[in-house]
């Protein structure tokens, strides 16, 4: 029953039915109360996104599954100290944390959101070593700017892992070789008898419900029942020394002719004991009782806890009792070999048993079983030769599948490098190499809405963002339901003020998953585009509630405030996000960017710095250091800022404008000039270009060249307030006490 019911919940489970098994592991553990069978009922809770429900059931438990199932329920409750302790035991400081890569994996989610930067690394690496293919980890130290190169990670150091993971799946030579020979020796010594022997069940029981029914399925039904020479025990022994799983029983078998009525009636459990009475019994020799059950002592000595004793006990017994008796014993039967089918085998077993040759049970005493037909010929020689060839062709077997294993980790790693390297410099803000490395793919890899994603984000990050909408369109159409880079996608449409498009992407992502923070994202972007920023923020602060842990909601919400001028909550939202993740960027920006509009200009340079240090090549934070850095009167250093901006970004017209300003306040009117005529290329339609200049032929007294400049900046239609400072330049045209404002 108990084994029913496992298999039943882990069918549900696999079948995504969680209510059903959550119902069935109930009763499980109601009618067998085990720690084990805990954890399969707080697996079906965490499958149904009830981690609540497994942290109560699991709370105090001590197996290693049990913690990491717990940690688990702890750490999606946000429950980030009891996750770890779980994990870690204080009374057990060198404790092994369960459940090997995965347990790292989670260990380090919990220092990385518990800011200890440093062990989550470590965390992740660890979880890497123990499985190379764990890719989260690996994206994870990306995240964290702590990821080695990935031709490092994903090299010859991870082949020699997976490859040996693999490995110890198959049988090995030795092991294989063993077990051969000994089945050889034991085929010569039973040559002229059919050895149905009592051992048989319970050898059978011994490998399990799965393997049991999968060697029955595959031999039993061909092979027929009456006929079975593959009933000689092996020695567990050669298994132990390989470290696998005993090799299948049937394997090697050679049926004679088998018995018609036993084929007849095979696929039917509930005819196998008519079909076995109607069989004619074959001349048997009696073992005498005491004997029969000291021979099942000892081989029984090591047996498990699921290994029947009483099916042997009742059947060394009764050896006179009629096959009628056995077959009504059959519920008992079926309780210890745990099912249907495993009943019905073990139902045939015991009526061949009873009717066929007991004698053959200990060869070392001299007592030997007859055969069945005494004109059968002696299969010894053609066994062991059979033998041997299906030894050396295994060997052939392991050996081609070794090469494609070989071949199969090969190919998988060098796709690891090509995505893992680009990952990593996406991170570290190096788009334009990632951009390169991620040419490098495959037609069929590139063009998956991951990768396309990474591309997208890649340009987004380079300011171009035509080139980004483009990739974000196409891994829309390549995964139209993935919301991979959405958020950033949204982000796009806003700054090309693509209105229609931003509003049907909302829509879209809306009615995909409104549980997304993504969604939300979009949303929200739409509305503030829209300049209805109140509601915008609403919508970002949905996102934040579905997901406290998506960083770039939190900016967004920031943001939001910041243009509200609400600088306190924007603060908070800024750290926030920084709380999620002190590698986000554009927290660091915001916060400077408050200040900066406080005039705390020490903060802003701080915040700034920081910003930089993380993305080094963003045009658009250079830009606003070197502004810090010209308000608290280090021109020269904000000059050298603003020069590195502009190389980095030549299309970025903002670090070109704040240089011809610093220039304008260290009256270097002449280049500043240049600058400018070089920007109008960049912007042609940026009014703030033309005011800069007119004030510029203003300070120079070219007053027709001033009102000229001034014209054009109001023709392309400023800002409010842009427009009430050019009129009142205008209006001041000529009075020299005005001149030195600086802009």
């Amino acid at each position: 029953m108990e084994a029913m019911l496992v298999d039943c919940v882990r069918n549900s489970l696999s079948h995504f039915v969680y209510k059903n098994a959550i119902f069935m592991c109930e009763r499980l553990c109601a009618e067998f109360p085990s720690e084990v069978n805990l954890q399969l009922l707080a697996t079906s809770y965490l499958q149904n996104n009830q981690a609540y429900s497994a942290y109560h059931l699991l709370k105090g438990t001590q197996m290693a599954q049990s913690r990491y199932l717990f940690a688990l329920s702890c750490y999606q409750m946000d429950l980030l100290n009891e996750a770890e302790s779980a994990l870690c035991p204080v009374n057990e400081p060198g404790a092994e944390i369960p459940n090997g890569a995965a347990g790292h994996y989670l260990l380090g989610l919990i220092y990385k959101y518990t800011d200890r930067r440093k062990n989550a690394a470590q965390q992740f690496k660890q979880s890497l070593t123990l499985d190379p293919l764990l890719w989260a980890a690996y994206e994870e130290l990306c995240i964290l700017g702590a990821a080695e190169e990935a031709a490092v990670v994903f090299g010859e150091a991870a082949a020699l892992s997976i490859q040996k993971q693999y490995m110890q799946q198959l049988p090995t030579s030795l092991g294989l070789n063993t077990y051969n020979e000994e089945r050889n020796t034991t085929s010569a010594k039973n040559t002229s008898s059919e050895d149905y022997s009592p051992r048989q069940p319970k050898h059978t029981q011994g490998h399990g419900l799965k393997d049991i029914s999968g060697n029955f399925h595959s031999h039993g039904i061909n092979g027929g029942v009456s006929n079975m020479t593959f009933y000689n025990t092996p020695s567990p022994v050669a298994a132990q020394l390989s470290g696998m799983a005993p090799p299948p029983l049937f394997r090697n078998f050679q049926p004679a002719v088998p018995n018609q009525n036993t084929l007849t009636t095979e696929n039917s459990p509930k005819s196998t004991v008519n079909s076995t009475i109607q069989a004619p019994a074959p001349r048997r020799k009696f073992v005498d009782e005491g004997k029969l059950r000291k021979i099942s002592g000892r081989l029984f000595s090591d047996s498990g806890p699921r290994r029947s004793s009483r099916l042997s006990a009742d059947s060394g017994a009764n050896t006179n009792a009629s096959v009628a008796t056995i077959s009504g014993n059959g519920n008992n039967t079926s309780k210890y070999l745990g099912g249907s089918k495993l009943s019905s085998l073990g139902l045939r077993s015991v009526t061949l048993r009873k009717g066929n040759s007991w004698a053959n049970e200990n060869m070392d005493e001299g007592v030997r079983g007859e055969s069945f037909d005494d004109s059968r010929p002696n299969t010894a020689s053609t066994t062991a030769s059979m033998a041997s060839s299906d030894g050396k062709s295994c060997d052939q077997e392991d050996e081609i599948m070794s090469q494609k294993i070989t071949i199969g980790v090969s190919e998988i790693l060098s796709l690891l490098r090509t995505l893992g390297e680009g990952c990593r410099l996406s991170y570290m803000y190096k788009c334009q190499e990632a951009l390169d490395m991620y040419m490098k793919l495959p037609h069929k890899h590139y063009n998956t809405g991951w990768v396309l994603s990474q591309v997208g984000k890649a340009y987004f990050e380079l300011i171009d963002y035509l080139e980004a909408e483009k990739a974000f369109r196409l891994a829309r159409q390549a995964s139209p339901y993935s919301l991979e880079g959405m958020d950033i996608y949204s982000t796009v449409l806003y700054h090309l003020k693509e209105d229609m498009k931003l509003s049907y992407l909302a829509q879209e992502l809306i009615s995909t998953d409104r549980l997304a923070p993504q969604s939300w994202c979009a949303m929200g972007n739409c509305y503030s585009l829209q300049k209805d920023h109140e509601t915008a923020l609403k919508n970002f602060l949905r996102a934040v509630q579905l997901n406290p842990r998506f960083a770039y909601a939190h900016t967004l919400c920031g943001h939001e405030y910041a243009t509200l001028e609400d600088f306190e909550n924007g603060m908070k939202s800024y750290q926030n996000a920084l709380r999620v993740d002190t590698r986000h960027y554009n927290a660091w920006y915001g916060l400077g960017m408050i200040y900066l509009r406080q005039e705390k200009l020490e903060f802003s340079e701080h915040h700034f710095r920081m910003a930089f240090l993380i993305n080094p090549s963003s045009s658009v934070i250079m830009s606003y250091l070197g502004t810090a850095l010209h308000a608290l009167k280090r021109s020269e250093e904000a000059l050298e800022i603003m020069e590195q901006a502009i190389l980095a970004d030549r299309k970025n017209p903002l670090p070109m404008y704040q240089k011809a300003n610093i220039l304008v306040c260290l009256e270097r009117l002449d280049e500043a000039l240049e600058v400018l005529e070089e920007l109008k290329e960049y912007a042609p339609s940026e009014s703030s270009v033309y005011a800069l200049m007119g004030r510029i032929y203003k300070r120079r007294n070219m007053h027709d060249k001033a009102m000229l400049h001034f014209g054009l900046a109001l023709d392309m239609k400023p800002p409010a307030t842009d427009v009430a400072a050019i009129k009142a330049a205008m209006e001041k045209l000529h009075v020299p006490d005005e001149i030195d404002e600086s802009p």
